[in-house]
């Protein structure tokens, strides 16, 4: 059983401990801890279901991922997981038109139902994250931070909400330049140790929503 002070959750700033005599932390040795009152509730489940409402506008056939930019309670800019603009989306046609995987053409010609309605990579039998020359989107993360750009619109000192895991290594390094300074997600899973090496140098806070 982990107690809240080595759950990495319950790593937030203000948290006030009080251990046993011998120093021990864990809720079996009979560990007192007092939890500040946290404000972050109703933000958090404000902005997260704006994350699932820019999801849903996403094309993408393996999951639908939403972000949004937000500073002083406001929303500076949003994003999700889906191509550039004007570009094609996954689909049966863009294979036969573009010649698209075209190694693999008789498994998609086997199952051209499927592939309308499935993640190409998937139905290769593409392990997740692999293959990712054949995906034509961007992250939702990228994709926020490119609307921003677009519009002239400044995102240091901001906080990104994403309804998914810690960002991959490409893009917490962006987000590292961008000037991010939190991340809120559904689940502070990291993807490797590669990310993990960015997020133990860099300043950017992160933690799960409170909803």
């Amino acid at each position: 059983m982990t107690c809240e002070n080595c759950d990495p959750f319950f790593n937030y700033a203000g948290r006030v401990i009080h251990t046993t005599s011998d120093g021990k932390c864990c809720a079996i040795c009979k560990t007192f801890l007092i939890r500040p009152k946290r404000s972050n509730s109703k933000w958090d489940t404000y902005f997260h279901s704006i994350c699932l409402a820019v999801a849903s506008k996403s094309p993408c056939l393996s999951r639908k991922i939403g972000a949004i930019l937000v500073k002083d309670h406001s929303i500076v800019s949003t994003g999700f997981n889906g191509p550039s603009r004007g570009i094609p989306h996954c689909g049966y046609e863009r294979i036969l038109k573009d010649n698209v995987l075209i190694e693999e053409l008789h498994v998609i010609n086997a199952h051209p139902s499927r592939y309308a309605k499935e993640c190409p990579r998937k139905l290769l039998g593409y392990a997740s994250g692999t293959h990712m020359e054949l995906c034509p989107a961007q992250h939702a993360e990228e994709n926020a931070i490119s609307n921003a750009a677009r519009l002239g619109v400044s995102i240091v000192g901001t906080t990104l909400y994403m309804n998914c895991i810690i960002p991959c290594k490409n893009c917490f390094s962006l987000l590292i330049n961008a000037g991010i300074v939190s991340i809120v997600v559904n689940d502070t899973k990291v993807y490797d140790s590669h990310t993990q090496y960015l997020i133990n140098n860099s300043k950017i806070n992160i933690r799960r929503f409170e909803i």
